[in-house]
């Protein structure tokens, strides 16, 4: 706010307009000063005795910078400077400092000035509040991400943490199930591996909710065949609804058959969870998937999807708590059914994130249904071979010796499960205890395929991998290496990628998920 109150001469008269001037400073809010070049005041407006607590003939005739905070005092000279440099009429905007009041407190002032002749004119506001509303803003906005990271931190450990034992778990569940077993004895290794699987769905949907809260959840889009995507969750399915004694019935349009355009992945992992609802809260009936493709208008192409079943159901009010996180519709003391009640609400998120919709409908002790329409571009090409049908590729390599396998792995569970697995397919297995042994090991001698922890004591599995790299890279040969890991998140796997690994399997591993593995790397 420019004052014209003196002239290039220093008179502080304006002719007629001069007593309008003066009321005009006696009535205003902000802070109106007008000094000379040398920093003398020559007016200041009574608003400073209310702000700062000065009288105006404390201040006139005085330096202003005097009342500038130390800390503040070579910025403020370094504004003076270039408002006096600027052209006259050219305002210089934005400068903040501290100011002492008459009781030795300082606040915060916004100023705007202005050089005209002899004099800068200068308009100050206090800003103490809020710019300590935005120190407050910006330390909780810090505290907020630092709690976020650490909660992502915790995470990430408390996967690799579950995951690591859990591997042992399953895997040796796995191979054990592939032996000779009692019925009684088929009968615990089979409650065994659904409580393991049901631990290791848990930390996953853990893991997807917090990487959705950070944004971090990323879709990867490829071509894919549609119905070998459906065809995985409905074989699980049938099999979980056949146990229970129930109908499964697929009714799959023939314009589903082809290859799209998304996320194939996330498309099964919701389809699994409807599915897994649906045969999970019915005792008796049926369960039916509807499954066909509609082409709007403009030609684009949508997937639709229906989920009915004769279960439990439930009322209008769980029915608007129901894709809400940690929401069940039974969520009773004797609830029959477990479960985080996570899962729908992933499902929503998913859903969003590939721009589709999920709608529900129930009845209470009629059924419940599950619509999912998503949009889903046709392609012309053939989908890619999905890694983990790549059978074949190891048993029809051009070779009668045996697949040679490096294995580092620090965890003696771990070692055994990769063991056993691979003692099933007659496999040379050469195994190391860190990243240093499994580089000594990979420089010295020939391997098919090198399986790589990732989180190993000394040297790590990514360093490990890199170090391997850079030796190849002097001697034009390559071994396909797959990162194992406890560490599941999307970071670890470009993590591995970056490092030059050539695929990520993420703890648990069966004998079908490491096996695909190998065979998907030894493919190209």
């Amino acid at each position: 706010m420019m004052i014209p109150l003196v002239t290039d001469g220093g008179d502080t008269s304006t002719g007629g307009q001069g007593g309008d001037i003066d009321s005009f400073f006696d009535v205003s809010l902000d802070l109106l000063v007008i000094r000379d070049l040398r920093g003398i005041v020559v007016k200041v407006s009574p608003s400073w005795t209310a702000i700062l607590g000065y009288r105006p003939s404390e201040i006139e005739g005085r330096p202003l910078l005097g009342l500038v905070h130390p800390d503040d005092l070579q910025a403020t000279w370094d504004s003076v400077r270039e408002v006096e440099t600027r052209r006259a009429g050219d305002p210089v905007r934005g400068q903040i400092n501290r100011y002492r009041h008459k009781n030795g407190h300082y606040l915060t002032l916004e100023w705007r000035a202005q050089r005209r002749g002899q004099h800068i004119y200068g308009a100050a506001r206090d800003v103490t509040e809020r710019v300590a509303a935005e120190a407050e803003l910006l330390a909780a906005r810090a505290a907020a991400e630092a709690a976020n990271r650490a909660k992502s931190d915790f995470l990430a450990n408390m996967s690799h943490e579950i995951r690591t034992p859990l591997n042992g778990v399953i895997g040796i569940v796995d191979a054990l199930s592939r032996t000779g077993l009692e019925p009684a004895q088929a009968e615990m290794v089979d409650l065994i591996r659904d409580s393991g699987t049901t631990l290791e769905r848990l930390v996953s949907d853990i893991l997807d909710v917090s990487k959705i809260e950070a944004g971090k959840l990323d879709l990867e889009l490829h071509a894919f065949d549609l119905e070998d995507a459906l065809r995985g969750p409905i074989d699980v399915m049938r099999a979980k609804a056949a146990d229970k004694g129930l109908a499964f019935l697929v009714d799959i349009a023939p314009e589903v058959s082809g290859t799209f355009l998304g996320d194939s992945t996330r498309l099964k992992q919701v389809l699994t969870n409807l599915l897994s609802n649906a045969v999970k809260f019915t005792a008796e009936g049926s369960v039916v998937l509807t499954a066909w493709v509609t082409e709007d208008a403009e030609d684009q192409t949508f997937l639709s999807l229906t989920i009915q079943d004769t279960g439990v159901g439930f009322d209008e009010e769980q029915a608007a708590l129901l894709f809400g996180r940690f929401n069940q519709a039974d969520s009773t003391i004797t609830r029959r059914f477990g479960g985080t009640g996570l899962g729908l609400s992933i499902c929503r998120s998913l859903m969003q994130l590939m721009g589709g919709e999920i709608d529900a409908s129930s009845e209470p002790g009629v059924g419940s249904r599950f619509c999912i329409t998503l949009p889903l571009p046709r392609v012309d090409q053939q989908a890619p071979s999905d890694p983990a049908q790549g059978a074949g590729v190891i048993g029809s390599r051009a070779t009668d010796r045996p697949l040679r396998v490096l294995l580092a792995e620090d965890h003696p569970t771990n070692q055994r499960v990769v063991q056993l697995i691979l003692d099933g397919i007659g496999a040379d297995l050469v195994i190391v205890g860190d990243g240093a042994q499994a580089l000594a090991a990979a420089t010295q001698g020939t391997f098919d395929v090198i399986l790589m922890d990732m989180q190993m004591p000394g040297m790590d599995g990514l360093t490990a991998t890199r170090a391997i790299r850079s030796h190849e890279a002097k001697t034009n040969l390559r071994t396909p290496i797959l990162m194992l890991s406890a560490n599941a998140m999307a970071e670890h796997r470009d993590e591995a990628r970056a490092a030059g690994a050539d695929l990520h399997v993420p703890k648990p591993i069966t004998a079908a998920s490491l096996l695909a593995g190998i065979e998907s790397v030894l493919a190209g």
